[in-house]
């Protein structure tokens, strides 16, 4: 047998053998323990919010894109090793290649579409998010502090306009601009934990902050020492919890439930006991909760941390 032909008989057992190698392959992408149902979140749990949903289709979007991409590169390296693999009768170096416009230009733009791509999407997805209402239903201060957290509601708990102490010290931290998104006559009430606090109805670790259904929620987050972050697990959103600097974002919770919530920036020794929940209710039932609360005696609002600083940038001096 000539020399070609023994290189083709050796190629056909490889051949034949592909196709079960790709279906090996895929087998093992896609049976890493998650059901039919877990799949097309690739992840991620049920979102609760209005907001949510962008975020998981974002998350889905950069899979599928690095999906594609993983495909394409694992495509060339397999077409590479099988139909360029080195001839068991043939010894010679085969021809060098110096360069390749075509193949270079496209692993320059392609790459840069891709980056370009994502970055759009990215950035017009976190502006929507971050973006913030003038008058929002609810607004609430969440504290962060070691080791646990204060949820100050500025709500208008006794009904009368004029009963208002907004401008309390124990505010100081919260800058005007954000204290004028609370209803008018806010009076507050406020909750907070320890980490030996449970929530009475799940027995989960934590204090418990209680939220509206299908009502818009402003959360602006304050900080007494480090930083921390305020993470809902199923509203599929963080803030980091700044000392001196002041994060706000919206959310409109359109699911009732307990769900769980956690500190997501290591903070120190006590980092991982930095446990919450949400309290996803009927609005009737967020308003009795707030009149528990005044009756327990938590009226006023807990010291939501260290006021806020302006950017340094600003304080910079200019050299004359």
């Amino acid at each position: 047998m000539s020399p070609n032909g023994s290189d083709r008989s050796s190629r056909r057992p490889m051949r034949r053998k592909l196709p079960q190698v790709l279906a090996a392959g895929l087998v093992l992408a896609t049976a890493t323990g998650c059901t039919y149902k877990d799949f097309p979140r690739l992840g991620m749990p049920t979102p609760v919010t209005d907001e949510a949903p962008r975020i998981l289709s974002l998350w889905q979007g950069s899979w599928a894109a690095a999906l594609a991409t993983g495909v394409l590169v694992w495509g060339l390296i397999i077409w590479s090793v099988i139909f360029h693999r080195r001839s068991r009768t043939k010894v010679e170096v085969p021809a060098q290649t110096r360069y390749n416009m075509p193949i270079e230009a496209l692993y320059t733009i392609v790459p840069f579409i891709i980056i370009a791509v994502l970055f759009y999407f990215t950035a017009r997805d976190e502006s929507a998010l971050l973006k913030t209402s003038k008058k929002p239903d609810h607004v609430i201060n969440v504290v962060g502090f070691q080791w646990s957290w204060a949820f100050n509601y500025l709500e208008n708990v006794d009904g009368n306009p004029k009963t208002t102490n907004i401008n309390s010290p124990e505010l100081k931290a919260v800058p005007d601009k954000w204290k004028k998104s609370a209803p008018q006559g806010a009076d507050g009430v406020y909750d907070f934990g320890t980490p030996a606090t449970r929530n009475p109805q799940t027995g989960n670790p934590g204090p418990t902050l209680w939220l509206p259904k299908g009502e818009t929620v402003q959360f602006v987050l304050t900080s007494r020492d480090v930083i921390h972050s305020f993470w809902v697990v199923p509203f599929l959103m963080k803030q980091d919890v700044i000392p001196g600097h002041t994060n706000v974002f919206e959310v409109t919770p359109n699911k009732e439930g307990t769900f769980m919530g956690k500190c997501a920036e290591l903070c120190g020794v006590d980092h991982s006991r930095m446990l919450f929940n949400v309290k996803v209710v009927s609005p009737a039932k967020y308003r009795q909760h707030l009149k528990d609360l005044a009756a327990k005696g938590q009226t006023g609002y807990l010291p939501a941390g260290i006021e806020q600083t302006d950017h340094a940038r600003n304080a910079e001096t200019k050299n004359q």
